[in-house]
């Protein structure tokens, strides 16, 4: 598996029974423009020993079962895979200093259903801030939401719900500057900073601006820190592509007019209505589910 990626060098994990090492390898010219990322499985040729100054090459990259991929942003449609074959995307954010950016949390859920990743929403300073009015704006979503908070002597409250919900899985965590992610990484991996440090012959020990990084968690699974991820383009992401990720929703579209839109009852632009709001008006779903739906559409076209 690749745990690490820069500049053209590529850290992988090559377990072999209760053994494990990290080689560093390049990718071969056979694999053409097809991009290795943080996550992917893949087959290596060469000097596969993770000896100082070795080099293997990749040959091959396997199926990917979810992907985080953006656009570099809305106007390039060309997709950047950032993690392959992750369970979860958690977005961290904050409820104070600084304030929550719910256009940055819907991108974020964008991304995450439509690449096949479970969204988790971590709530950070909470013994800041209360929470109330933005779980109020999620409650339509099928969302698991976890708050955090600093509580006496400094603690982390809420870190043990967190570890219990990525133990065993891989989860990638987004989140801007100064909203905790840094410190919820160090808190469940508590050697991150040595780990993240240790990666030879990639970044030399630190992190690039767009870099991602996997770290193994103490009770099972990883954690992929993506500390260059700032926003999310999503240009290559149809209204289709989000509808189909809401099933209570998606057999109104039978009955929507041709290249319909699902922004509104105008929505194909030619007066003849979408079908999504006789959907939901017949009690086949909710109406809050649909303002969400449209919500997370139209992020598709604002900024973070």
């Amino acid at each position: 598996m690749v745990i690490a990626v820069d500049r053209g060098r590529y850290t992988c994990l090559v377990e072999t029974g209760r053994t494990a090492v990290t080689v560093t390898a390049m990718r071969a010219r056979e694999l053409g423009r097809r991009a290795v990322a943080v996550g992917d499985n893949v087959e290596l040729v060469g000097d596969t020993t993770g000896a100082p100054d070795s080099l293997a090459r990749i040959v091959r990259i396997g199926d990917r079962r979810s992907v985080l991929r953006r656009s570099a942003d809305d106007t390039d449609l060309a997709e950047r895979v950032l993690v392959a074959n992750a369970d979860q995307l958690v977005i961290v954010t904050a409820l104070a200093d600084p304030v929550p950016r719910t256009g940055f949390i819907d991108r974020c859920l964008v991304a995450a259903y439509t690449g096949d990743l479970d969204p988790v929403l971590v709530l950070t300073k909470s013994d800041i801030a209360d929470p109330t009015e933005l779980l109020a704006a999620y409650a339509d979503l099928d969302l698991t939401v976890l708050v955090t908070g600093r509580g006496d002597g400094r603690t982390l409250l809420g870190l043990d719900t967190v570890a219990e919900e990525l133990t065993g899985l891989m989860s990638v965590l987004v989140g801007h500057s100064g909203v905790g992610k840094s410190t919820l990484v160090n808190a469940l991996v508590p050697d991150a900073d040595r780990a993240t440090g240790s990666v030879t012959g990639v970044g030399k020990g630190r992190h690039t601006s767009t870099s991602a990084v996997a770290l193994r968690l103490p009770g099972g699974g990883w954690v992929i820190d993506t500390p260059g991820v700032r926003s999310f383009g999503l240009a290559h992401v149809t209204a289709d592509d989000l509808l189909q990720t809401f099933d209570d929703l998606l057999p109104a579209t039978v009955d929507c007019p041709p290249n319909c839109d699902h922004s509104g009852p105008e929505g194909d632009g030619l007066g003849t209505g979408c079908a999504l709001d006789g959907w939901v008006a017949g009690g086949h779903a909710t109406p809050g589910r649909l303002a969400s739906f449209r919500r997370l559409l139209a992020s598709r076209n604002s900024a973070d």
